[in-house]
């Protein structure tokens, strides 16, 4: 990619690439522990409701003291770095790329129009916004000749480069993936009982270090259904209407279960995305399980590739036919940069959507009663299935991320999918619903790609 190259002559120009952080949680945290070590880079200010969670964070990755200022004009004039409040302030000032990391879905679909609007490019951390109106965002932001991208070193990026590679070698694409922890139980997990599905000890558990409510969402299955709608949306993949599989496996294992049915796979359909699971469903560890990474399976095009496949130690299927590319790990916001340098340097995003494939909808956790609020992502009363946007669309589903604070009118039995017209929308978002609205628009315009 030759970014660091590119990085230093940005350095060596007293130009580098100015940059507004939206949210010090853990990803952003991890970023500024890097930031300063990277050519190029100027983080200019960080926004944060908490600002002393902001202060905290330069301070837990030790940002010198003399490096901080009280305002923005001065941080752009002297190199140093700012912590306010208001977001707004960072799209009034002279930045190159925002990167939106508050985990908000609404808070960051309102944020990322504002960036588009004022010129800057946009790294879309949270994914949850992604998947409810991303492709709209990107539309938008492709219209406005700046950069919507996923963030790298999350998952779905990662993903979405291995489906470029395969792609740009010439292979059709038959699933993209990665590992989790699943066992058939959790989808009824809430934060009363979530601890009991984690391996922390009690005593990081009782310290209230740990959000349960994010918890119950990396485990329910939601935050799995989010991230593979990105992945899909971005690679025009379609997954099946029946949601992630989540079946046990081990590297050597993706491609034999990752492919059609009709091969012997979990597939419903080539050009798929899935999630295996780091378990079985007894629950014990898989030795060299895929935990924590991601892959990208693919079939050969001729006989003499799959010879190739066999030959060398690509953990090919039992047929030959498919092999996977397998990588063990992502490092989160450490390596976010990459999708900084992408956007503002060579113009291109680390993966974007390309049009509207999949969604995640609210299913039912219990009988939902008329009159329940429902509590949206991670909470006591749904989780977030994966299916393709052609049937959330035509069934009138409701999106996960829609589904946060909202009241009842029908009655939804445990596993059934909560639709539009089961809840009362909070008319005060409409700019979140407006660009929901342009998303679903796009669900019958897509042809999934191979």
């Amino acid at each position: 990619m030759n970014l660091h190259k590119l990085l230093t002559q940005r350095e060596a120009e007293g130009a580098p690439i100015r940059v507004g952080l939206i949210g010090a949680g853990r990803y952003g945290t991890m970023y500024l522990a890097q930031a300063r070590n990277i050519p190029g880079i100027h983080v200019v200010a960080i926004a944060d409701i908490n600002a002393e969670r902001a202060k905290g964070a330069l301070k837990l990755v030790d940002w010198p003291e003399e490096a901080f200022v009280e305002d923005i004009e001065t941080a752009l004039a002297t190199r140093a770095t700012t912590v306010v409040t208001d977001a707004s302030a960072l799209f009034d000032a002279e930045l190159d790329v925002i990167v939106e990391a508050t985990g908000n879905p609404i808070v960051g679909i309102n944020h990322a129009l504002r960036a588009i609007e004022t010129g800057k490019h946009i790294i879309m951390v949270t994914v949850e916004a992604d998947a409810l109106a991303g492709p709209a965002l990107a539309k938008r932001a492709k219209d406005a000749g700046v950069v919507y991208s996923l963030a790298y070193g999350d998952q779905p990026a990662l993903i979405w480069e291995l489906v470029d590679w395969a792609r740009t070698s010439g292979f059709d694409v038959v699933c993209a993936g990665k590992g989790a922890k699943y066992l058939e139980h959790y989808h009824q997990m809430n934060p009363d009982n979530v601890w009991e599905n984690w391996e922390f000890s009690k005593e990081l558990t009782d310290s209230g270090q740990l959000n349960p409510n994010m918890h119950t969402s990396f485990r329910d299955g939601t935050k799995a259904a989010i991230e593979m709608a990105a992945v899909a949306n971005a690679a025009g993949l379609r997954p099946s209407d029946e949601g992630l599989t989540f079946t046990p496996g081990n590297v050597e294992e993706i491609a034999t279960i990752c492919r059609p049915s009709a091969d012997g796979g979990v597939l419903s359909n080539m050009g798929s995305v899935d999630v295996m699971s780091s378990v079985t469903r007894d629950g014990d560890w898989i030795p060299h399980n895929t935990q924590e990474g991601v892959f990208v399976v693919v079939k050969a095009t001729n006989a003499y590739v799959s010879g190739c496949f066999q030959e060398y130690p690509w953990h090919p299927d039992p047929t030959g036919q498919y092999a996977a590319l397998y990588r063990p790990y992502h490092y989160v916001g450490l390596e976010l940069n990459i999708s900084i340098a992408n956007a503002v340097l060579r113009g291109v995003a680390t993966g974007a959507p390309e049009g509207f494939y999949a969604d995640v909808v609210a299913c039912a956790k219990k009988d939902l009663h008329a009159g329940e609020i429902l509590d949206g992502e991670g909470g006591f009363t749904v989780w977030g299935k994966l299916i393709s946007a052609e049937k959330s669309v035509r069934d009138r589903a409701l999106p996960v991320a829609m589904a946060h604070h909202v009241k009842l009118v029908n009655d939804v039995p445990e596993g059934g999918i909560v639709g539009w017209d089961d809840v009362e929308i909070d008319t005060s978002l409409d700019e979140a619903l407006k660009l929901r609205r342009e998303t679903e628009a796009l669900a019958l315009d897509v042809v999934p790609a191979t």
